[in-house]
Formats: structure tokens, C-alpha cells, sequence
């Protein structure tokens, strides 16, 4: 009986939360002045009781939406604006200028160096929040996850002084260097091609509709379709979209991609910063590490936070964070636990004066594999490991003899990232790879089996030294944990910890592509997004090495050619050599 009543007594409170927002908080919709004249499309939730409210905004080229006057219950149902609207939160949405229901004109990732620019946007619209709206605080945080993490980065390099505290959340910060468009100047294709249509819109009348973007099936897959394809060829597929068509002039890493990179505005920063990321996240991975490391070089006196969980991207937001693929991290990856432990604490205390800093650490980074967090002060402190690919082998010393293992890359057979390319999914970034087992065009190295737990924290540098018959050729490299041999449901799994690609081409410069020398031994040197990962005693480090990661990365032509003119004829094949004094470099606890 008592359990009957007790489960009674919850069902009642749950009941009873969920009608919170329509008692206790009212909508209000404001178009909001920027000081050119443009109105921004703001929605305010205010709590019904009380006083002293702080403001939480985030700023999104998504929508708003519902675009009517009714409270909507996700303000509480929603497992991440729960905790901020039982707290009486002022939780403020706007569409940026250009989008939806907000004036002006769209423009993708626009510089500072613009007069009036979505930091501007961000200061006009707190100045105006601030004076209007009653029962405030007088103190502002942004937040905002993955194109919002750059809005909310912009707000806290705006120097309004209202602006307390800003959690950029995978923020895209460099879409040339590392972030969805491309890594190390390599187009990731599959992403590129479904996001940029619906971002490159010009003549904009305000909307509560998205505008029509071409659909595509993709028949039978991504794979199949992108294989006849070229940068050029899908600028007709993709008309209009004037995002495509303005990086078409800007194919390295030049001025116009550089005033784009967010890091270069990384000074004197006011506002106490909380950035957030995923060791899995497909889109922005690069973004959340780059972002704190621009900050606490550029900006030592800010308070600067790091998380970083074993999620995918946006993860950490909803209700089932801990899960991704065939793993499942527990209950410490789970949303309520980083809501509780980092987030929540870090507003509540910058802008309501609620709790301490005192448990809350500034770098917090959860070990895959271990399934634990490391948190402190700073990055861990860290010893490099240095492994030579050779003979398939991984091995600590050096080679003795000098040698090379070949392979043939075709592009008209790239090597695929997933076994089924229908459309990208997230799980790919710690799926099984045993699904390249087989291939010619991949090189595999293996190290023995570990005696003791190894704990990988941080970027893993790649130095390849290649001969290739070719002008041009791209390297991609994955670092695996190869699962041992037993009776779990994980044996011989081989997990993918991380990969990424690199364009030879830019092996000196990215801003000054040259050629490679044919049949000549070159070094490229790149670095791959940081890891947190803990190899378990038993278990071997596994490092693949192509010159494909397809449809996820374009294919490389393997000539020195402008790739937005190139034709599909101009596609070769190339042998690589790659010699056995080529290592990767972890860095361990």
C-alpha cells in the first residue's frame, strides 16, 4: 500500500510540474531595434513571481518557433530548459538577423571586422532586454550549441557589461580548419552538401516557414551518389545557394576564411566563459577544444571552464547522453548529472549568486573506455608516446632498417567511413570498424597487447612520411581500440576512438597549397582532434592509414588542381609509399 501511494504522490507532482510554464510564466514577442534599424524577432518567457530575474538568451539561425503567444511546455518537459525554468530563469529566443521572423539579410559566419556584426546584434539586444523588460536582475548569460555556440561566443566578445557568463556549446569556430564544412581544408562532403542550401538564402522577407531547399535521396546512397560528383558539378545541384558559390572564389586558407575564425577575436574577454563539447561529436569537435585553448592563451585573466563528455553532438542536452552506438558511458555521462555538476552551477552562481565555484572544476574530461571523469584545474598533466608505424606493426623504438609499405588509392573505390552511407549518422564516430577489414588501400598497424591501462588525453600528432606517384593526394588516419579476443559481446570490436583527414597539399601551408614532388619522400605532419580515452590492459592500439574516408570527406582529384573547377575526368589513381619512420605521438596520463 505504501508503494501504491508513494507512486501516487509522484505521478501527482509530475502532473503538477507540467503545469508550471502555463501558470507561472508569460510570453512576450518583441522586435528589438539593432542600432541599423533592423528588427530582430525576440521571444520572452518571464517567471509570473517575484523579482530579480536573470536573463539566459540564445540566439539561433533555426527558429524560434512556435511563432504564436501560447507558453510552450517544453520549457519544462525539455530535460535542458527544465532546471533553468524551475528557477525562474528570463529565458530569452532570437532569430538572428536574416532568419525567420527577424529583418535583414543573412550572412554565414560574419566577421568582427563588419560594423555591425552578430557581436553588435548581441550587445544591442542585451542593452534593450535590460531596460525593458521588468523583474531583472541586470544580469545576462548566453548559451547555445553548435551554430548558437558561435552566436553565444560572439555575445560574450561583445563587452557588454550585463554579460556575465556565456556557455559556447560545440561552438562552430573554423569551417576551413576543423569544423563541419572542412578538416584540414578537405570538404566534408556528406555535411557541406545537406547544411549549406538551407543556409544560403539571399532577398530575405521575414518568415515563420523555412524556405525551400532541394531534397535529395540519395539513390541508392551517399556513397553512390557523390561518386561522379565534383565540387563544380554539384553547384548546379545545389542552385542557388549563394554560400556555395561565395567559398567557390575562396579555395585555401585565405584572408576571407581567416576573419571567419572565431579564435582570432579571443581578447580581453569580460564575461566568466563555460565551453562544452562531445569526444564523438561528427560536426564540431574541433570547435569546443580550439575555442577554450584561443581563450586561455589570448585571454589568461578570463575565467574559462572546459567539459568535455563522451556525447555526440548536442548530446549532453537531452535525455539519453550517456548512450551512443553499442556504448553506453552510465549515468555520469548522463544529462542530469552534467546539468547538475557543471552547467547549472556555473549560471546559478554567475547570475544569481546562488552556490560556489568551489566544486566546480575548471577542466572536466571524460575517459571513454574507463568510463570515469578527470577533472582539475587545468589540462592534465601529460607524457608523450611515440609509436612508429612499421611492418604493421606498432612500435616504440625506433626502426633499425629503413622500409615502406604501398597502396593503390582509387578514387573511383574510395574507402568508406560506414558500411551503409544512406545518410550520416552520428554513431560513426566510435562505430566498429571491421568493415574495412580487407582492403588493399588501407595500411594496418597493431601494437602488442597492452600490460597496462593506458589513458590518451589530448591530440593525437600524425607524422607521415610518403612517397606518392601523384601531385596531390589526401591521408586520412583512424586510431582504433582493438578489443581482445573473449567471450564478451565486444570481442574484436574494433572501436573507432578518432580519424581524421588531411590534404597533402597543405602540408606546409594552408594558406600556400604546393604540390608534391612525384615519387619523392615527403613529410605531412597534422594533428588530430583530441582524445580522451583509456586503453584497457589486454586491449591493442590499432592505426589505419588511407588516402580516403568517403562520402563523409570528398574524394581528392590526386593532382594539384583547383578543386572547384576540376572535372570528373581529372580523378587518377595514386601509389602511396609509406615509410616506417612514420609515427603518431600520444599524449598519456
Amino acid at each position: 500500500m505504501k508503494k501504491i501511494f508513494a507512486t501516487i504522490i509522484i505521478a501527482l507532482a509530475i502532473v503538477a510540474a507540467s503545469q508550471i510554464p502555463q501558470v507561472k510564466y508569460r510570453k512576450e514577442i518583441y522586435q528589438i531595434a539593432m542600432r541599423d534599424s533592423v528588427k530582430l524577432y525576440t521571444v520572452v518567457y518571464t517567471p509570473r513571481w517575484g523579482n530579480n530575474h536573470p536573463i539566459l538568451i540564445q540566439r539561433t539561425p533555426y527558429s524560434v518557433s512556435p511563432y504564436d503567444s501560447k507558453v510552450t511546455l517544453d520549457l519544462i518537459k525539455d530535460a535542458y530548459t527544465r532546471p533553468y525554468a524551475l528557477r525562474g530563469y528570463i529565458l530569452v529566443y532570437q532569430d538572428v538577423r536574416g532568419r525567420f521572423m527577424s529583418e535583414g539579410e543573412y550572412q554565414n559566419i560574419k566577421p568582427m571586422s563588419e560594423p555591425v556584426n552578430e557581436a553588435t546584434d548581441a550587445y544591442d539586444t542585451v542593452e534593450w532586454l535590460v531596460a525593458n523588460i521588468k523583474g531583472n536582475n541586470g544580469n545576462v548569460g548566453f548559451t547555445g550549441c553548435s551554430y548558437p555556440g558561435f552566436y553565444a561566443m560572439y555575445a560574450a566578445l561583445s563587452g557588454h557589461p550585463a554579460i556575465k557568463a556565456v556557455s559556447p556549446q560545440a561552438p562552430v569556430t573554423d569551417w576551413f580548419m576543423g569544423d563541419d564544412l572542412h578538416h584540414n581544408g578537405v570538404m566534408m562532403i556528406a555535411d557541406s552538401f545537406s547544411f549549406m542550401p538551407m543556409m544560403s538564402h539571399t532577398g530575405h522577407t521575414p518568415t515563420t516557414e523555412w524556405l525551400p531547399t532541394r531534397h535529395h535521396d540519395y539513390d541508392p546512397d551517399q556513397y553512390t551518389f557523390f561518386l561522379n560528383a565534383t565540387r563544380d558539378s554539384l553547384r548546379k545541384v545545389m542552385s542557388p545557394s549563394s554560400f556555395w558559390d561565395e567559398i567557390s572564389e575562396h579555395p585555401d586558407y585565405d584572408e576571407w576564411w581567416q576573419q571567419r575564425d572565431v579564435r582570432r577575436y579571443m581578447h580581453n574577454i569580460k564575461p566568466a566563459i563555460l565551453v562544452v563539447g562531445g569526444t564523438f561529436d561528427a560536426e564540431d569537435c574541433f570547435g569546443a577544444w580550439n575555442t577554450f585553448r584561443a581563450i586561455r592563451s589570448q585571454s589568461p585573466q578570463t575565467e574559462c571552464r572546459l567539459i568535455m563528455g563522451p556525447w555526440a553532438h548536442g548530446a549532453w542536452k537531452g535525455r539519453n547522453a550517456q548512450k551512443l552506438g553499442d556504448f553506453d558511458f552510465g549515468r555520469k555521462a548522463a544529462n542530469h548529472h552534467y546539468m547538475h555538476n557543471y552547467e547549472l552551477p556555473f549560471f546559478e552562481y554567475h547570475l544569481r549568486g546562488k552556490g560556489s565555484l568551489k566544486k566546480l572544476p575548471e577542466v572536466a574530461l571524460f575517459a571513454t573506455g574507463s568510463n570515469r571523469w578527470i577533472e582539475g584545474s587545468e589540462m592534465p598533466k601529460t607524457t608523450p608516446k611515440t609509436l612508429y608505424l612499421d611492418h604493421h606493426n606498432l612500435c616504440e623504438k625506433a626502426p633499425e632498417q629503413p622500409h615502406s609499405l604501398c597502396y593503390k588509392s582509387d578514387p573511383e573505390s574510395p574507402v568508406p567511413y560506414a558500411p551503409n552511407s544512406k545518410r550520416r549518422t552520428r554513431e560513426y564516430m566510435i562505430a566498429d570498424q571491421r568493415f574495412t577489414e580487407g582492403r588493399n588501400d588501407i595500411l594496418t598497424y597493431i601494437s602488442e597487447p597492452l600490460k597496462e591501462d593506458i589513458t590518451a588525453v589530448g591530440g593525437v600528432e600524425v607524422c607521415l612520411n610518403i612517397s606518392c606517384s601523384t601531385t596531390d593526394v589526401d591521408l586520412a588516419v583512424r586510431i582504433i581500440d582493438l578489443h581482445p579476443t573473449d567471450k564478451s559481446e565486444k570481442s574484436e570490436y574494433q572501436m573507432l576512438v578518432r580519424g581524421d583527414i588531411m590534404r597533402a597539399r597543405y602540408r606546409d601551408s594552408f594558406t600556400h597549397p604546393t604540390p608534391l614532388q612525384p615519387d619523392t619522400k615527403t613529410t605531412v605532419r597534422f594533428t588530430l582532434p583530441d582524445i580522451v580515452h583509456t586503453f584497457k590492459a589486454g586491449h591493442k592500439i590499432m592505426v589505419c592509414v588511407q588516402s580516403s574516408w568517403y562520402p563523409l570527406a570528398e574524394r581528392s582529384p590526386q593532382q594539384f588542381v583547383n578543386l572547384w573547377h576540376c572535372t570528373a575526368d581529372q580523378f587518377i589513381a595514386a601509389n602511396v609509399h609509406l615509410h616506417n619512420d612514420s609515427t603518431i605521438k600520444f599524449n598519456t596520463l
